[in-house]
């Protein structure tokens, strides 16, 4: 689609570039969320830079690590360049192993800091799809619908936009409810369900998905155990905050 921007003698990378201000926008927004749920918005966005700064270095740290042989006769190339070689599972388990501990040194609310991040993981989910989807190797299964886009020469399904629309519905979700929560938590819970359910549907299209041994779509298995997990949790977690909600009443 558009791997590259020309901009007179530059020639930048989309998805470098789309992944840079999907940064600074999420923690921007970050900060306005932290604002509307009333928390500290420098500690928020604390730990939301503590994440991102710690899931870069782990996922370029893992990736070394994995091709090591690639690198001990260049360790150079360890830190440059960065525009390629990162382990994506290497990246999220040590930016949340970051979050975590910045949270507990801070001693932030576990439920009401994740509501807070919500957002910002939507948005960054965003711009990874529109990324995929302007200079990424993804794409949809082939189709004729009449919104269809052109990709190898073949009209397939958007499916990148379609993931897109679903993570838009997840922080309207955020935003409708942002201010009628019965429990912290809740927010996360609902936004994470949403945009799992929506990725559930949407993976269907993909003609590049993931697949098991036994061709089962590897992102439709962690959608719903997302999506059902996260309505079981709220359900629960809601009924109980009923629960005391009326016993305050009565008491």
């Amino acid at each position: 689609m558009y791997p590259v921007i020309n901009l007179g003698p530059f020639v930048l990378p989309t998805a470098g570039l789309l992944y840079i201000l999907g940064a600074w926008f999420g923690l921007s927004l970050i900060e306005r969320t932290a604002k509307q749920l009333k928390l500290n918005p420098e500690k928020m966005y604390g730990v939301a830079a503590t994440a991102l700064f710690g899931g870069l270095v782990g996922a370029r740290l893992v990736f070394v690590a994995i091709y090591w042989r690639a690198f001990q006769d260049n360790l150079l190339g360890i830190v440059w360049p960065l525009n390629t070689g990162y382990n994506l599972w290497g990246g999220l388990v040590i930016g949340a192993a970051a979050a975590f501990f910045y949270g507990r040194f801070h001693q932030l609310n576990p439920a009401a800091t994740l509501d807070t991040l919500a957002p910002g993981l939507i948005l960054g989910l965003i711009v990874i799809s529109l990324a995929d989807f302007l200079a990424g190797p993804g794409f949809g299964t082939l189709t004729r619908v009449p919104w269809a886009i052109t990709q190898y020469s073949m009209r397939r399904h958007p499916v990148q936009i379609y993931e897109i629309l679903a993570g838009l519905l997840a922080l309207f979700i955020w935003w409708r409810q942002h201010d009628q929560r019965l429990f912290e938590g809740q927010l996360f819970l609902l936004t994470i369900s949403i945009y799992g359910g929506g990725r559930l549907l949407v993976d269907a299209f993909r003609d590049n998905a993931w697949l098991s041994s036994g061709g089962y779509h590897i992102l439709q298995i962690i959608s719903l155990a997302v999506m059902v997990g996260g309505l079981y949790l709220a359900a629960r977690l809601g009924e109980k905050a009923l629960q005391q909600q009326r016993q305050n009443e009565t008491g």
